[in-house]
């Protein structure tokens, strides 16, 4: 890891919640990075177990932020405010990433053009489902699904510009509103096509324990939010100049989904998502097969 008086090449920001059982694994998984330029920033927010009594016994080069339970974004914004770095990586605790993930990303990030401002990887998936996730990122799905990886590295300049996590989305999808707003903003993003992010599955994961049920309401506050890429026009225009880059999402589809969020209950919306999820967890594909997709 950096020194302290140095300035690294990246800080890895980590929220946690509850999480101190993934510690020990998170920090294997660092430890065996090949690019070893980076710091360490762990953000407990508000946790009600054992984490705060396993942060404390961490390596003093390891930051450890203490704050109330303030949500994932805000959780965030804390790490990420107190980095030393000029790029950031965006990890939670219950993950981990391959030994070669800063060696391929940061130099790719310290090379790209001002306005890449953000750069993730393919994704494996471990835990309830296995496979390969071919994460991509084309603003017109984006802005309907999120295709791409809560782990995203990204300009630190990029997030004061576009104002941060949105630390009122306590309740997930902070990082697909994330990666919105960097596109709304002008950025654009690289991808890798290597699964170098690993990234449990589980039941008790955000996603699905929290998020998916109340999907209607969180898509509603990404739209509210970016309510001028979301008008029709917008759309039309934006689906008809991104039509020949690949991507999941037909107008149909969109405008489909659009219509149910529109006219269905919350409660209903957000269970049929809940459950197609649900579904797709459970059924178990290797990564033999073609690659997968999360919704």
């Amino acid at each position: 890891m950096a020194t302290a008086g140095s300035v690294p090449a990246v800080s890895i920001v980590v929220p946690c919640f509850n999480g101190g059982r993934f510690i020990d694994q998170l920090l294997v998984s660092l430890a065996s990075q090949t690019l070893r330029d980076f710091e360490l920033i762990i953000v407990d927010d508000g946790s009600r177990d054992e984490t705060r009594a396993k942060l404390a016994t961490l390596d003093t080069s390891i930051k450890v932020i203490l704050q109330d339970n303030q949500g994932p974004g805000a959780a965030r914004n804390a790490g990420i405010a107190q980095a030393r770095a000029p790029i950031i990586l965006a990890l939670d605790c219950d993950d981990n990433i391959d030994p070669t993930y800063l060696e391929v990303t940061v130099p790719l990030m310290q090379s790209a053009p001002a306005d890449v401002g953000f750069v993730f990887t393919y994704l494996r998936m471990t835990g309830l489902r296995e496979g390969v996730v071919a994460c991509y990122f084309k603003l017109f799905d984006q802005l309907f699904i999120n295709r791409a990886p809560s782990c995203v590295m990204f300009r630190k300049k990029a997030w004061s510009d576009v104002g941060g996590y949105d630390p009122a989305m306590r309740e997930g999808y902070e990082d697909w509103e994330f990666t919105v707003a960097l596109a709304a903003a002008g950025y654009r993003a690289l991808v890798v096509p290597r699964p170098l992010f690993i990234y449990r599955v589980s039941n008790e994961g955000f996603l699905l324990s929290v998020s998916s049920r109340k999907h209607a309401e969180l898509w509603r506050r990404i739209r509210d939010k970016h309510k001028d890429l979301y008008r029709l026009p917008a759309l039309i225009r934006l689906w008809w100049t991104t039509r020949d880059i690949p991507g999941d999402l037909t107008l149909l589809a969109a405008t489909e989904l659009l219509l149910m969020a529109t006219l269905l209950p919350d409660s209903w919306f957000s269970a049929l998502i809940h459950r197609v999820r649900t579904f797709k967890m459970a059924r178990t594909q290797s990564t033999a097969q073609m690659p997968a997709r999360l919704t």
